[in-house]
C-alpha cells in the first residue's frame, strides 16, 4: 500500500468512527491547531504557536497588511523617521484600553519596549528591536525611539508579536507566570485560562474598537475562543468533517481536495504566506564540522520527493538558501546551491576520505559519519526526518533523529546536546532571516548553528543600518552566497497556509504573520 493509499484509508476509517469527543457548541468558535506553545509571554517565545495567540491576545505599534510587506497603523496612529534614520517619533491613539479597563499611554509601550530589550528578560528575539539607545514618553500619547544606527527592517519588528505592548501591573504580579497563569494586553481577546497540550481559552475584549484598518470591521464578533490542540493531522481532519471545531490552518495536505468538495467549507489559500522548513548544522561539532558532510547532504536529500510526499504537491521544495519571495532574495545564491545528485555526494564523500564501513556507514580518522538532529513532534517532522534519513543513508551518512513535544522542544533546542535541527520560520525580509539566524551574538540560540564569522556579522551590519535600497541588497546578496557555499542549512520545503472554515463561519480570510493564519480575528462572525 503506497503512503497516500494508506493515509486515504486511516482517513476514511477516523470519519466512520474514531472522532474526538469535543462538544459542539454555538459558542465559542473553536480553532483547531496540532500543536502548542511553551508560554505566552511574547517576549520569551520564539514560536509560533504562541504567536499564533499572542496577536489575540495583545496589539503592536504597527500593523502588517495580507501582502506581507505594507505597514499600516494600530497603535500608533502614525509615526515620523529622522533623515538619519535613527529616531521614531510614534503618536499613540488616544482611545486604547487594557482588557481590565486601563486606558494605555506611552508609558505602557516603553515599559513594554524596556522589558523586551532588557538583558535580564534574557529574550532570544531582543535583537529584533534594533540597536536601542532608549525609549521615552515625551506625553501620554508620544513615544520615542532612539536607535544607535540605523535599523532598516525596524517598522517590520515593531509588527510581529514579540512587540506586544502588555500590562505592567500583571507583568509584575505573575512574573515568570506571566503569558502561563495570566495575561493583560490591548489586542481584541482577552486571557481566560490556558490548559497545556489541550487548550487556550479567550474571551472577547468589551473595550476593543481600535482594530487595524486591513479589516472591514475594528471590533471582535466571537464572544469566547478556544484554541484546542489535536496533535494526530487525520484526527483534525475528522473533526472539522463533523463540524466539532471552525476554522484551522493545519488540515493535512492530502485532505485539502477534498475539504474543497464539502458542502459548506471554506478552503483559501494565503500565497503571499512565506514559512520555510530547514536543517541547520551545529558546524563546530564532530563530523558535521567538516564541510564536505555538509554539502554531501544537501546533495543527498531529495528536496523534490519531501515536497510531493509530505505536502502532496502543496509545498514547494526550496532550492536555495532563502525563499524567493523575501525581500532581497539573491539568485546568484541560488544557483551556487548543490543539486540533488546522490553519486556525486557519494564521490565528494570519497574524495574527502570518509570511506565505507561497517553496515554501509562511513568512517573518517576513527569517526563514523554519524550525527544527531532534534527537532519538533509536530505533523509534517516525522515524515521529513525519516525521509531524509532514508536519503542520507544512500550515500553512507547515519542521521539519528529525536522529535520533541513543543512544550519542551524548544528547550531543548537551546541546549548542546545534538549536532543539527529542523526548523521552520516565517521571514519577511532577507535581513530579518540572516539577522535572526546568522549573527554570532545570537548564539547559542537562535543562531543554533554556531556560526560566528567575522565576514557575516559586517555584511549582516551593513546591510541593517543601510539607509538606501542599493547597498541593503548588496549585503544580504553578499551573506546569502557566503551561507549557501558553507551548506550551513539544507532548505526543504516552503510550506503553504491554507485556512478552511466551516458553515457557521462566515469572514474569515488568512493572514499569516509569524505563522499566524488568524492574526487579530477580527471580520470573523458565527451565523449561529
Amino acid at each position: 500500500m503506497s503512503l497516500r493509499t494508506a493515509l486515504i484509508a486511516g482517513t476514511a476509517a477516523l470519519c466512520v468512527g474514531a472522532v474526538p469527543a469535543i462538544a459542539q457548541q454555538k459558542n465559542p468558535l473553536v480553532i483547531l491547531r496540532v500543536i502548542d506553545a511553551d508560554n505566552y509571554d511574547p517576549i520569551r517565545s520564539t514560536s509560533t504557536a504562541a504567536a499564533e495567540v499572542a496577536y489575540m491576545l495583545a496589539d503592536t505599534l504597527v500593523s502588517i497588511d495580507f501582502d506581507m510587506k505594507t505597514i499600516r497603523p494600530l497603535l500608533a496612529e502614525s509615526w515620523e523617521i529622522s533623515p538619519d534614520g535613527k529616531t521614531y517619533t510614534f503618536k499613540l491613539r488616544k482611545d486604547v484600553k487594557f482588557c481590565d479597563g486601563r486606558p494605555m499611554k506611552a508609558e505602557d509601550v516603553v515599559y513594554s519596549v524596556k522589558r523586551w530589550t532588557n538583558p535580564a528578560s534574557r529574550s532570544p528575539v531582543a535583537n529584533r528591536a534594533g540597536p536601542l539607545k532608549d525609549v521615552r514618553a515625551t506625553d501620554d500619547y508620544t513615544v520615542v525611539y532612539e536607535l544607535k544606527e540605523p535599523y532598516s527592517d525596524l517598522l517590520a519588528q515593531l509588527g510581529l508579536s514579540f512587540a506586544s505592548i502588555v500590562d505592567k501591573n500583571t507583568v509584575e504580579k505573575l512574573g515568570e507566570n506571566f503569558g502561563v497563569q495570566g495575561f493583560n494586553a490591548t489586542g481584541p481577546y482577552c486571557w481566560v485560562s490556558w490548559t497545556p497540550r489541550q487548550e487556550v481559552v479567550l474571551k472577547k475584549n468589551p473595550h476593543y474598537t481600535w482594530g487595524p484598518d486591513i479589516y472591514k470591521d475594528p471590533k471582535p464578533q466571537i464572544d469566547q475562543i478556544v484554541w484546542r490542540v489535536i496533535p494526530e493531522q487525520n484526527t483534525l481532519m475528522a473533526a472539522m468533517q463533523a463540524k466539532q471545531a471552525d476554522i484551522t490552518y493545519y488540515m493535512p495536505y492530502i485532505a485539502l481536495d477534498t475539504m474543497q468538495r464539502v458542502p459548506g467549507t471554506q478552503v483559501q489559500q494565503q500565497k503571499n504566506y512565506v514559512y520555510d522548513a530547514f536543517m541547520g548544522f551545529k558546524v563546530d561539532k564532530p563530523v558535521v564540522s567538516d564541510e564536505a558532510i555538509r554539502r554531501a547532504a544537501n546533495m543527498a536529500i531529495n528536496r523534490d520527493a519531501i515536497a510531493k510526499a509530505v505536502y502532496f504537491g502543496k509545498g514547494t521544495a526550496l532550492h536555495s538558501l532563502l525563499n524567493p519571495n523575501v525581500l532581497d532574495f539573491d539568485k546568484k545564491s541560488a544557483e551556487l546551491m548543490p543539486k540533488f545528485d546522490p553519486a556525486a555526494a557519494a564521490k565528494l564523500l570519497d574524495d574527502a576520505g570518509w570511506k565505507v564501513g561497517a553496515g554501509g556507514i562511513r568512517e573518517k580518522d576513527g569517526k563514523k559519519a554519524a550525527f544527531l538532529v532534534y527537532g519538533l513532534r509536530n505533523a509534517v517532522n516525522p515524515r521529513i526526518s525519516e525521509a531524509m534519513q532514508a536519503d542520507l543513508r544512500k550515500v553512507g551518512i547515519d542521521m539519528s533523529i529525536q522529535l520533541w513535544d513543543a512544550t519542551v522542544g524548544w528547550g531543548k533546542l537551546a541546549t548542546q546536546e545534538f549536532d543539527a535541527f529542523l526548523m521552520s520560520y516565517p521571514a519577511v525580509t532577507a535581513n530579518e532571516a540572516l539577522n535572526l539566524y546568522f549573527r554570532s551574538t545570537q548564539a547559542p540560540t537562535p543562531n543554533r548553528m554556531n556560526w560566528k564569522n567575522e565576514s557575516t556579522d559586517s555584511l549582516i551590519a551593513k546591510s541593517t543600518t543601510s539607509t538606501d535600497d542599493a547597498t541593503r541588497t548588496q549585503a544580504n546578496g553578499a551573506v546569502q552566497r557566503q551561507l549557501t557555499e558553507a551548506n550551513v542549512w539544507v532548505p526543504l520545503v516552503s510550506e503553504p497556509m491554507w485556512l478552511v472554515s466551516g458553515d457557521r463561519v462566515e469572514g474569515a480570510k488568512p493572514h499569516g504573520l509569524y505563522g499566524a493564519g488568524l492574526y487579530k480575528g477580527l471580520d470573523i462572525k458565527l451565523k449561529r
